[in-house]
């Protein structure tokens, strides 16, 4: 049996492309959930890069729940504001 080819972020769009950044935003939010911050941030920061590429119209195809999670209650954990990880004083 064939392995099955990864499609890269910078190939997907329409239908496939809001599919991921929706499947990115729940997996971040699991991460949150289980308080593994780190790894939260990294499927954040994916999430952000592929959500920023969608259009006006595919960020309403994305639930209202999670738009609302990725750019307003994350930032206020995760945003410029905050002190990086790995910086002890």
């Amino acid at each position: 049996m064939a392995k099955k080819r990864k499609v890269s972020d910078e190939e997907l769009s329409g239908p496939a492309l809001i599919k991921e950044t929706a499947r990115r935003i729940r997996l971040a939010r699991t991460h949150w959930d289980a308080h593994r911050n780190g790894a939260c941030r990294m499927e954040r920061e994916r999430a952000l890069k592929l959500y920023e590429r969608l259009t006006k119209e595919e960020k309403d195809q994305i639930p209202q729940v999670l738009r609302v999670w990725l750019r307003y209650r994350s930032e206020k954990y995760f945003g410029d504001h905050r002190t990086p990880p790995g910086k002890k004083k």
